[in-house]
């Protein structure tokens, strides 16, 4: 090969060498970070990027807000009402259709809990953010409940926080969370620990399979002292007495009786507060 084509060889391979994946800078190569190999490292960074946006925000601990996203509004509950109605009439005896309406019904009936959930978040956030950022509200971002939580403490210009995850179905955070203090994760496990490092007082409306998780994430934690003490207040006794029969497993002798006390039972925004500060010595 003569000297020109060298030269041209030499370019094109330059060109090669600029343009290869391998010199893209390790913390700009997107391709490397998905690699399964990374994992330890994207597991640091969704453990580090909150932790600084929460240092940075000045949020210095939490009262955290679980329940169903189902439980919206009362007004787009009772258009899911209406058109379950509507899909039956057509089609009267259709067993599916009959269930949807029965469901309907019932998720409308929790309405209460929305508002509920949303005057709770007002009360904290007035009164524990005036002078600082204690208490600040934490939920996992979505609609629901987590919505209500986290409009609350938008009614009255309070910061809070919403820990989205990323699922197979597609979501995005409900439009109350401080900007600033909104999270993506993917690892449901890092999310975990986020909601509970700085909890003083976990809150658990009424909800389903995730709610019941979480709250037993938390439970267990508490029960094995593996994290702070503190209040975890069931809102709606006579749902979550339906759905958790705890001390069924007190009499059964799987936990004991003290373990009954690690959460309380509230009915109203106001009692579910004052359960909260009384703990932690706070004025209502």
């Amino acid at each position: 090969m003569d000297e020109k084509s060298l030269d041209e060889a030499a370019k094109r391979n330059l060109q090669a060498i600029l343009n290869s994946p391998s010199y893209v800078l390790a913390e700009r190569d997107m391709a490397l970070l998905a690699k399964r190999e990374l994992r330890p490292v994207r597991v640091q960074l969704e453990l580090f990027k909150p932790e600084l946006a929460f240092l940075e925000q000045g949020v210095k601990s939490t009262i955290v807000v679980f329940g169903s996203t189902q439980v919206t509004e009362r007004a787009a509950l009772e258009k899911r009402v209406h058109a379950a109605k509507a899909a039956l009439a057509a089609d009267p005896k259709h067993p599916r259709l009959l269930r949807e309406v029965g469901r309907a019904e019932r998720l409308l009936a929790k309405a209460h809990y929305y508002e509920a959930a949303r005057e709770f978040t007002r009360l904290v956030s007035s009164s524990a953010q005036s002078d600082g950022r204690e208490f600040v509200v934490v939920t996992g971002g979505g609609p629901g409940i987590m919505e209500a939580a986290n409009r609350g403490a938008f009614d009255v210009q309070g910061k809070s926080v919403g820990l989205n995850i990323t699922l197979s179905t597609e979501q995005i955070p409900n439009p109350y969370i401080t900007p600033e203090l909104c999270f993506q994760f993917h690892y449901f496990a890092l999310r975990k620990l986020h909601f509970l490092m700085r909890a003083q007082a976990l809150v658990v409306f009424p909800g389903g399979f995730g709610t019941i998780d979480e709250l037993f994430d938390a439970l267990t934690l508490r029960q094995t002292r593996r994290m702070q003490e503190i209040p975890i207040v069931m809102f709606g006794r006579e749902y979550w007495e339906h759905v958790l029969d705890f001390q069924f497993l007190a009499d059964e002798g799987v936990i004991e009786d003290a373990h009954l006390e690690l959460m309380s039972f509230a009915e109203t925004p106001a009692e579910a507060w004052k359960i909260i500060a009384k703990f932690h010595h706070h004025e209502v």
